[in-house]
């Protein structure tokens, strides 16, 4: 896994979810330190980081997150009633914790840096199966779930936009965004799908 760009600051939004390049992640946020940073994130347009839980849970004391997270930014905004913020977010490039320090909110913030995107590569052959079943997600849910492009040729894109929608373990979509190859991510995810269909 090859690191870019020198280490920043990046506040850090643990759940029990992991969020992939290129996706869209809704969230419902009320915790006073998620708030906080979120409205500031909408003032400055900064990202902030999604990181999956390692050790812990999404509230109270500070939890222990997995070292690979997502970078993401919001997209849409609402706050329906006082105290509680409806956000949509898309996500951009992962990133991995070098180091963290809880501010005395409770909020995490990393020292981290970039993990460079990985190259498109082509579907094998073998594995169109992940690609079919893809455009049939697609298609029921619609493109409100899924950004365009869509990239159906591209390894990569399958890979992570499966990885999102499976019904997979968070410690196997956790490792799933930790790989640095797509044709082996997707080759994981079509056996899976095999298994399901069987």
């Amino acid at each position: 896994m090859s690191v870019a760009d020198a280490p920043f600051k990046l506040p850090l939004f643990l759940l029990q979810t992991v969020v992939f390049p290129g996706g869209r992640l809704p969230l419902r946020v009320f915790e006073q330190r998620y708030l906080d940073m979120i409205k500031q994130a909408i003032a400055d347009n900064t990202p902030f980081g999604i990181c999956a839980i390692r050790e812990g849970s999404e509230t109270g004391t500070p939890a222990i997150p997995h070292v690979i997270g997502t970078c993401v930014r919001v997209t849409d905004w609402d706050m329906p009633q006082t105290g509680i913020l409806h956000i949509d977010t898309q996500a951009e490039g992962r990133f991995v914790i070098r180091d963290t320090h809880a501010e005395a909110s409770g909020l995490l913030v990393g020292t981290v840096e970039s993990v460079s995107s990985e190259a498109s590569a082509a579907v094998p052959v073998e594995l169109e199966l992940a690609v079919e079943i893809l455009r049939h997600i697609i298609r029921e849910h619609g493109d409100s779930r899924f950004s365009a492009p869509h990239e159906f040729e591209n390894a990569v894109w399958v890979g992570y936009r499966l990885s999102e929608v499976l019904p997979l373990k968070l410690s196997i979509k956790q490792s799933l965004l930790e790989m640095n190859d797509s044709v082996m991510r997707l080759r994981i995810l079509t056996e899976f799908l095999k298994k399901q269909i069987n």
